[in-house]
């Protein structure tokens, strides 16, 4: 038996556990004492329960020994992101006011994995709400880079991302306002899928119609964080937006032949989102990796006129819907960045949603005539290198000043608004060791092609292959 089975993938670990090579008790255990070694130093997992995490991997393997069905995650631990609800356990949204809520429900997505054979270890941090991509809170502080311990995570997935990169457990579940799955899996060198909204439902929400954040998966590989979206997508009743294909349609080999991909590359989304030098020099070189494969890679970008502006008026519209009650019932405990969230959704005309709402129709459009010339638009996840953890947000950007937490984002929150699915993949390191991430923009519903092309690029670097050299307890 492998001495570092946090090592594994976690498509290699539940091949093994299916032929009983492991057993799930002996998955779990290894987790937990990696959980022990490193989670000190870099502060990813916030809450542990690794009785109960022990008590259900033994039911998963007497269920394998009595002949059960093994279901696609049997016996794969998995920490949960603390504002997805879990039943019993502790979710507190990173935030002072719900510090020990103790839901009595779980969410659909939390619901679904544990149905598939996962087994909770715990809960990820996040930022305060979730706003923001650097995850920090007064409840358990900053969560911290592995590969840096001085820089951030990334967020809002920041802690699933960092406990991915550590090897505290194989597979994490995220969620996607902003680039909340795709910047923290480009800190990190995971790999993180916004999926097309819909791809995976969710329940209970306040607005069941929001397609501006998305559940997703999380991954050390491409093949992994396919695994997790089989297990998480499909249909369900409570969503109304959810898309029928059932998940098994991700439970597919990836391999796929490129040659022939028509393939669009822009750096900076037609001057809207300038990235750092060392964030290109990182990421220019790998377009000569996918004309490798085959691919005809032009420079080019669809039209976004507007993109920033509707962004930024849904969101705050979600905001307000969101949390407004909190500012009238505990203003004193939110952070400022939350109340100037909610005000700015608070001071929205009626003509300020028709506009977004217009926008973002003909942007969808836009987007559907430039699939039409191209199979793929790549571009930076993120537009700057994993920053001082000590800092809110990065100061400048490509030689610019910041004026919000927001400004750095556009990268990834410029695609949020088109209805496509977006992939994070590790795509190299700065010379300063520090991870970037190539982000593989598909077509709308075409998640399953931007994984294929996704797995190719990352069989040819292998880039996802290192491994951060932490300290251990």
């Amino acid at each position: 038996m492998p001495d570092a089975l946090h090592q594994l993938d976690a498509t290699d670990l539940a091949a093994r556990l299916r032929r009983r090579d492991l057993s799930a008790r002996e998955v779990v255990q290894a987790h937990l004492d990696r959980i022990e070694q490193v989670n000190p130093a870099v502060n990813a997992i916030v809450t542990l329960d690794p009785e109960g995490a022990l008590a259900a991997a033994a039911r998963a393997d007497e269920r394998l020994v009595r002949g059960a069905a093994v279901p696609p995650l049997h016996g794969l631990p998995i920490a949960f992101k603390d504002t997805h609800l879990t039943r019993g356990m502790r979710t507190t949204h990173g935030s002072p006011l719900f510090a020990d809520h103790l839901p009595d429900e779980d969410d659909l997505l939390v619901e679904r994995l544990q149905r598939a054979g996962a087994i909770r270890l715990g809960k990820t941090n996040v930022p305060e709400f979730a706003a923001g991509s650097h995850t920090f809170n007064p409840v358990f502080g900053t969560t911290l880079n592995p590969y840096d311990t001085t820089r951030s995570a990334g967020g809002s997935s920041g802690g699933a991302a960092a406990a991915l990169a550590a090897g505290m457990h194989p597979l994490a579940d995220g969620s996607d306002m902003g680039g909340s799955l795709r910047n923290p899996a480009s800190f990190c060198n995971v790999v993180g899928l916004r999926p097309t909204p819909g791809r995976v439902p969710r329940h209970p929400g306040g607005n069941l119609w929001d397609t501006l954040s998305v559940p997703g998966p999380m991954g050390r590989t491409v093949a992994d964080t396919a695994l997790l979206l089989s297990a998480m997508a499909g249909p369900d009743p409570r969503c109304p937006i959810g898309l029928e294909t059932p998940g098994e349609a991700f439970r597919v080999p990836l391999d796929r032949e490129l040659r022939g991909l028509r393939i669009a590359w822009t750096p900076d989304f037609g001057g809207r989102a300038p990235a750092d030098p060392d964030v290109l020099a990182v990421l220019e070189p790998q377009l000569g990796v996918l004309e490798e494969l085959g691919c005809r890679v032009d420079a080019d970008c669809p039209d976004l006129t507007g993109a920033d502006e509707t962004f930024r008026t849904l969101r705050a519209h979600s905001f307000d819907l969101a949390l407004g009650g909190l500012l009238d019932s505990d203003r004193q405990a939110l952070k400022p960045s939350i109340v100037q969230n909610i005000e700015q959704g608070r001071r929205l005309t009626v003509a300020d949603l028709n506009t977004a709402t217009a926008t973002r129709s003909r942007l969808y459009l836009g987007m559907l005539d430039f699939f039409s010339r191209y199979d793929l638009l790549l571009a930076p996840v993120s537009q700057v290198t994993p920053f001082d953890a000590e800092l809110e947000y990065p100061r400048e950007v490509a030689g610019r000043p910041t004026h919000s937490y927001l400004d750095w984002m556009r990268s990834a929150y410029l695609v949020s608004v088109l209805g496509v699915p977006a992939l994070s993949v590790p795509a190299g390191f700065t010379p300063g060791g520090l991870p970037v991430g190539l982000q593989f923009i598909g077509a709308p519903r075409a998640d399953l092609a931007v994984l294929q092309a996704g797995h190719a690029y990352e069989s040819a670097t292998r880039h996802g292959r290192r491994r951060p050299d932490l300290p251990t307890a």
